[in-house]
């Protein structure tokens, strides 16, 4: 049987690959169930820095959600249309917006409907300069189901978005960066090698931070300000007693990287940090020591 979602892991960096290419990646409900399965396992992996989300062949990204599979649900009743199809494939765009990891899309062709839906919600994306966007939902007769709604009018605003919603027109990729849903467009040669270069620029940080700042984002960005900086507040003091932030400051002060154990493990009482301060000072001083013997 053909995997639906291929899977690697170059260095840290686990790399899925939606694997429907003679559907042009088509969203059916046994992909999602297997790409959610995926990412729960990928977050809980300390071995796992970062996720590059991507399309198999040539074609596309994905084309959205497979129309013959949701007509069949809408025909049992509308009750089993929202279990299957709408009520999974939010479950789908919520778990990438708020994953504790950097999840990156890197979109090498068509990324219509559901597709676009899963551009919206990750925290970053890199597309092909082949790659093509759209919101055809409309041609259905039916609203956007994964978030499409309300993620593309936070991007790129309530007017631009409603132009692609009620149009159903697609829009190439600079457009897309105009629009926010995108940071970059580059040569579909060039990919993969950008996407993976960006995972590693920001796994070389502390796991620990970067799930903060992740969330902290997630968390925030549709609050008010003053709830948002109250989220903003709860994840430095969820910060401020960890090794790893220890380390930081140390390495800062010394002049000389930091060297974060990479782990997910929060030290979470301030006597706790301090034992582990001076732990990585005693390390030092010997280490230091052993340089000058030598």
């Amino acid at each position: 049987m053909t995997e639906l979602v291929l899977t690697e892991a170059r260095n840290g960096i686990a790399i899925l690959t939606l694997n429907r290419p003679e559907k042009l990646n088509a969203l059916n409900y046994a992909l999602i169930d297997r790409l959610l399965a995926l990412l729960d396992a990928a977050e809980t992996d300390d071995a796992i820095r970062a996720v590059i989300l991507t399309g198999a062949g040539e074609r596309a990204f994905s084309a959205g959600g497979d129309i013959h599979e949701f007509s069949g649900s809408v025909a049992i009743g509308v009750d089993v249309a929202l279990r299957d199809f709408v009520m999974r494939g939010q479950r789908l765009t919520a778990r990438l917006e708020a994953f504790r990891k950097p999840v990156i899309a890197a979109v090498n062709g068509i990324a219509f409907g559901g597709g676009c839906e899963i551009t919206e919600a990750v925290p970053l994306a890199i597309a092909s300069d082949r790659a093509l966007f759209a919101k055809p939902e409309i041609n259905l007769a039916m609203p956007p189901a994964f978030g499409g709604t309300q993620r593309l009018p936070r991007l790129a605003g309530r007017k631009r978005a409603l132009e692609l919603l009620l149009t159903g027109d697609w829009f190439p990729p600079p457009r897309a960066v105009e629009l926010g849903l995108v940071n970059q467009v580059v040569p579909h040669e060039e990919l993969m090698s950008t996407a993976i270069d960006l995972a590693r620029r920001m796994t070389r940080h502390s796991p620990a931070a970067i799930a903060s700042i992740l969330t902290a984002v997630a968390r925030g960005l549709n609050q008010s300000i003053a709830e948002g900086l109250a989220v903003e507040a709860e994840q430095f003091a969820r910060m401020a007693p960890t090794a790893d932030l220890r380390e930081g400051l140390d390495a800062w002060i010394a002049r000389r990287q930091p060297g974060c154990d990479g782990s997910w493990t929060h030290i979470t009482r301030p006597d706790e940090a301090r034992r582990a301060s001076t732990q990585q000072d005693g390390l030092a001083d010997r280490d230091q020591g052993a340089v000058t013997a030598t």
